[in-house]
């Protein structure tokens, strides 16, 4: 078992945490002397528990934009409510920027039908199934945080708060 304080700020054990990059892209920024060249990494953090956290990091280089990415992700990490067929309570829909989301639950055995960011967020949440459709945008940082949105916006009936 990894040892809690080597593995950064989590306080459970790296094993149970997993780290996708959805992408790293080289951007630029127009200074005094020429452009400044630096990558922007998008990584999806989950323990497919139940727990998802979506992070962007940019940095000289890729390692180190991963890195600061992962960092964030665990920052913004949100608890998804899941029914005993590994799917989500009810239809939802999520929205960030231009990107529109529709999530619907599935019967069990169907799997994740989704595409693009959606399916690691997805994936890394522990949802197994699942139908959704991306509207609006293909920009993979704008899906991956409509999904974020979509999946908070659950709510299920929980005999404990009552």
């Amino acid at each position: 078992m990894a040892n809690p304080k080597k593995s950064g700020k989590l306080q459970v054990p790296k094993s149970d945490w997993q780290e996708r990059v959805v992408a790293v892209q080289r951007v630029t920024k127009v200074v005094k002397g020429g452009k400044k060249m630096s990558f922007r990494a998008v990584v999806v953090v989950g323990n497919e528990q139940g727990k998802v956290g979506v992070g962007v990091g940019k940095a000289t280089d890729v390692i180190n934009a991963v890195k600061k990415a992962v960092a964030d992700g665990q920052k913004q990490v949100i608890t998804v409510p899941l029914t005993g067929a590994n799917s989500i309570p009810h239809a939802t829909t999520g929205r960030f920027g231009a990107a529109r989301l529709i999530l619907r639950p599935s019967a069990p055995g169907s799997g994740v039908i989704a595409g693009g960011a959606t399916r690691t967020v997805l994936e890394l949440a522990g949802v197994k199934n699942i139908l959704s459709k991306q509207l609006g945008s293909n920009n993979l940082l704008n899906n991956a945080r409509a999904t974020i949105e979509g999946l908070s916006s659950l709510r299920s009936y929980n005999l404990s708060n009552v």
